[in-house]
């Protein structure tokens, strides 16, 4: 009547079993001899159960448990690219130095595109099961634009106008507009991508005599460059859920958005975009730009 044990059935899977089963699941089938590249729970159960080193038999339930407690989920696979810049290290200190020691002297260029006359997915609000339906188009006839930007990170302020093509004439007039944001004369240091228009003989020459120095990023470094995470809004608010008739009409909405975004560029919406295309754009979070934080 004194029974020296509690009710129940015995715990079959032991803390040990669920370090193996959590193991095995962050293991490539291929590395375990398996012809296939992920595992489903149905095939992972059946081969822990067919484990000669340690067999653990388990339900596709309980094992859904068991990687969830541990934080294990099925996700999708992501790419990264790793730049093979000689100057990587150089490039990203010198990004670094301009802006930790003269933010006032220093801005941002990018082109964003190309930009094509569409219908652009998007959200928005809309009666349930009635979502805004946008027309299709199969004859694309307004060929394509690039938005020319430039940023002011410690003015936070994004200025830029649309181009028909990527040319170093076009950037040289963007940073001929930068210099005119600083017209006295003092060096500004400006961040751009190894795009060859960006790097002219033309654009090089000019730059020396109007003492700007251009701040080159390292190939595939585009999180580098402070501009990169203004993009993100300006295609959420302007392209997104939109069907403009003509690049007309996308560039006078493009400067009303700059405009108001000036105005409120501490508005909430557009620091949570901001934060949004940043995480996209690079896997270190809490980094704004420049070399990413030592582990």
């Amino acid at each position: 009547m004194d029974p020296q044990w509690a009710g129940g059935r015995p715990r079959l899977i032991s803390a040990d079993d669920e370090q193996v089963i959590v193991a095995t699941a962050t293991t490539r089938p291929t590395t375990l001899g398996k012809p296939f590249t992920r595992w489903s729970l149905r095939k992972l159960a059946d081969h822990l159960s067919h484990d000669l080193a340690r067999r653990i038999r388990i339900g596709r339930e309980r094992l859904r448990q068991i990687l969830r407690e541990h934080g294990i989920t099925f996700q999708r696979t992501r790419t990264w690219k790793e730049s093979a810049d000689p100057d990587f290290d150089t490039k990203l200190d010198r990004i670094e130095e301009v802006t930790s020691r003269f933010p006032k002297r220093c801005f941002a260029f990018d082109q964003f595109g190309p930009l094509s006359i569409r219908p652009h997915h998007g959200l928005g609000w809309a009666p349930r099961t009635h979502p805004d339906r946008l027309p299709a188009t199969y004859t694309r006839t307004h060929g394509i634009r690039y938005f020319h930007g430039c940023y002011s990170p410690v003015d936070d302020q994004l200025w830029g106008v649309m181009r028909r093509r990527k040319g170093g004439d076009h950037g040289l007039a963007a940073l001929k507009s930068i210099r005119a944001a600083r017209p006295d004369g003092a060096p500004i240091y400006v961040i751009m991508d190894n795009l060859s228009a960006n790097k002219t003989p033309k654009i090089r020459r000019w730059a020396e005599r109007n003492n700007v120095e251009l701040c080159l990023t390292p190939t595939y470094a585009s999180w580098a460059n402070p501009i990169e995470a203004q993009f993100g809004p300006l295609r959420t608010f302007t392209m997104s859920n939109s069907h403009h008739p003509n690049h007309t009409v996308l560039a006078r909405t493009t400067q009303a958005y700059l405009r108001w975004r000036n105005a409120n560029a501490r508005h909430p919406d557009v620091l949570a975009a901001q934060r949004k295309e940043r995480a996209r754009i690079r896997s270190e979070r809490q980094q704004r730009w420049g070399r990413p934080r030592a582990a």
